[in-house]
């Protein structure tokens, strides 16, 4: 409500030396029409807390429907390369040509390999870290809501008691005085009606007159209690706005705390779907440039040249000498074979030899250079990742289309 009479109290703003004020209306709402000084006026701000518990819901949500697109592409990836692979490598091409074709698919498998990753990273690394921090933060009562809108609640109900019931009284005295006005306004026209009458008695137009006194002393004094009751309201209002900036900083500040988490989830998710920084793709299309690049028609050429062509080696006719049959052995004696050398068998694993460069992306994934060797100690799983150990004990996963077993 407004004050007619004398300056608006209701609605006015704390002195800020930034030029801003403690409760202005969010989205730029007017505050000349509806401020948050007004009793009740601070429900949005408490609805916050409600607010922020619902969009950390709906961000968990958004970036598991994220995962799933990660997921199916990764998947749509290993598809296209496995079915392509054959096709590929009994295609006519040859030489560095094939390689080039070959590249992209190995490519693809590598991509996918790096999408599972990113799936993986936005399920169980961002989403499990909005779920607890929001498990934290909210606290919820037994019978619905949460103890921190409940406090701030409380808080700002506290802080407008006071202030509500001084309004109640001011609004009284308004009434009032409004009143007392339009009674002496109504007899001052009764009265200026008789004055110019002459059927009217003179008796009767003295009466008139007092009626119009005694209602200009009526409005005279309701007018001195209304600009009384303003002046404890006005008195009171410095020391209002104080204990409610009070509760209101607090609440300032809780959702200060809860917009930097959020940054800092939004900008790890971010981390993790800017493929353009990662070093693992770099490394994918940087193998694959090479490899495009390498294509060459001379070596190619040549290759066919000396595999099928006239620079192949040819059994030409020549001249031949007889040699004697070798003597058959007795039987009984047996040719004395000389024992091969033992292969290299490690127990509890497989030693296998490193295809590509590859960078984990999680701290239980090894990372390792091409023509690497080390134990594989867990065969592939249903996601393509294997478990190995490194020479130094190091232990994790890798993908498996990224190393071939040593013969």
């Amino acid at each position: 409500m407004d004050v007619i009479f004398g300056p608006s109290i209701f609605c006015q703003q704390p002195h800020d030396p930034s030029g801003t004020t403690g409760c202005k209306a969010e989205g730029g709402g007017d505050t000349s029409r509806i401020g948050c000084w007004s009793p009740g006026n601070y429900q949005r701000t408490v609805r916050r807390t409600e607010d922020a518990f619902q969009a950390c819901n709906d961000i968990v949500a958004c970036f598991q429907e994220r995962a799933r697109v990660e997921r199916q592409y990764a998947q749509q990836l290993s598809e296209w390369s496995s079915k392509w692979k054959p096709v590929v490598d009994s295609s006519p091409l040859y030489g560095s040509l094939l390689r080039a074709w070959q590249c992209f698919l190995t490519s693809a498998d590598r991509l996918s390999v790096l999408h599972a990753s990113i799936c993986r990273s936005l399920v169980s690394e961002d989403g499990d870290r909005v779920r607890t921090w929001q498990k934290e933060t909210f606290h919820k009562k037994m019978f619905g809501g949460f103890r921190e809108s409940h406090d701030f609640e409380t808080g700002f109900a506290r802080a407008q008691k006071p202030w509500a019931k001084r309004l109640k009284k001011l609004d009284k005295a308004r009434i009032a005085y409004h009143k007392a006005s339009r009674k002496e306004h109504a007899a001052q026209e009764r009265e200026t009606h008789a004055r110019g009458n002459p059927d009217i008695a003179i008796e009767k137009q003295k009466k008139i007159q007092e009626e119009r006194e005694q209602a200009r002393e009526e409005k005279e004094r309701v007018r001195a209690r209304y600009e009384k009751v303003l002046e404890e309201v006005t008195r009171y209002a410095p020391r209002y706005m104080e204990e409610m900036e009070s509760v209101f900083d607090q609440c300032q500040e809780e959702e200060r705390k809860r917009i930097s988490f959020l940054k800092q989830a939004f900008l790890s998710i971010h981390r993790h779907l800017d493929v353009t920084n990662n070093e693992s793709v770099k490394a994918v299309y940087s193998e694959l440039h090479h490899t495009l690049m390498s294509i060459s028609e001379q070596d190619d050429l040549r290759w066919w040249k000396n595999n099928h062509g006239p620079g192949m080696p040819t059994d030409w006719p020549h001249f031949q000498e007889w040699t004697p049959p070798e003597k058959k052995q007795k039987k009984g004696k047996k040719e004395v074979v000389q024992n091969s050398p033992e292969r290299n068998v490690m127990i509890g694993g497989i030693r296998v030899r490193a295809l590509y460069d590859y960078v984990g992306q999680e701290t239980d994934e090894l990372s390792f250079k091409a023509g690497e060797e080390f134990l594989k100690t867990e065969e592939e799983d249903d996601q393509g990742w294997c478990r190995g150990m490194k020479d130094g004990g190091r232990e994790g996963l890798y993908p498996a289309n990224y190393v071939e077993v040593i013969q």
